[in-house]
């Protein structure tokens, strides 16, 4: 395993020695010491690396993230996982404001809670949370999944498109065009998927579905107050 002691050796050394990474590297599963809450550790990753940071980090911790394996012994400050496109992010800890936003592909687990604007605008990205999630989660989720083992907090999925919303918990309220789904067939094997992967003690048949109603697709003057 390689180490690297960011407080010694500084966030730009460290980001590029990952950028570095090739995808035949052997140097494949590293260590970061003392992260001390700094931002952007291990952004723009794109090697089959496992890395780990030992401690809590600041803004945008994984952003833009492709095939490496990111895992934060601690707790993850506002944007982590930010534009993922794919590999995996854990947070052992809590999330701060819009965890993957915009997030394309991979997975993002979280262990804790999340706070508001999780999964903001997401495009393909998969999200579990051990915990609860804030407000306005999901607004304006294209795609990809979000799953709360926990509560939900007031709004969720406003002017949601096409994301698929589990919540096992209570929703403090929905957002604008997002309503109360029926689980079908392949709903139940896409969250025993999701929850295996993100090593999530629950069962499929415990969650409900939120989803688009659809209405805000095109504009339609009797949905003006909707807007």
């Amino acid at each position: 395993m390689q180490s690297f002691d960011l407080e010694a050796e500084g966030l730009r050394a460290l980001n590029q020695v990952l950028h570095d990474q090739a995808q035949n590297t052997n140097q494949t599963n590293w260590e970061i010491t003392n992260p001390r809450g700094s931002h952007a550790i291990a952004v723009g990753l794109d090697a089959p690396i496992e890395v780990t940071i030992k401690g809590s980090t600041g803004y945008y911790c994984g952003g833009m993230n492709k095939q490496a394996t990111i895992t934060v012994a601690g707790s993850a400050g506002p944007g982590v996982a930010e534009n993922m496109m794919s590999g995996t992010v854990v947070v052992e800890g809590d999330a701060s404001q819009y965890a993957g936003a915009t997030g394309r592909g991979g997975l993002l687990v979280i262990k804790g809670n999340a706070a508001s604007r999780c999964g903001i605008s997401m495009k393909g990205i998969n999200i579990v949370v051990h915990g609860n999630i804030g407000h306005m989660s999901a607004f304006m989720a294209q795609s990809g999944t979000l799953v709360v083992l926990g509560d939900a907090g007031e709004a969720l999925g406003d002017s949601l498109y096409e994301a698929k919303l589990f919540v096992r918990g209570s929703v403090k309220s929905l957002g604008a065009d997002c309503i109360k789904k029926d689980m079908r067939p392949e709903d139940i094997a896409l969250l025993t998927t999701l929850l295996e992967e993100a090593g999530a003690d629950a069962r499929p048949e415990e969650f409900t579905r939120y989803g688009s109603a659809r209405k805000l697709y095109h504009f339609d003057i009797d949905n003006a107050g909707a807007y």
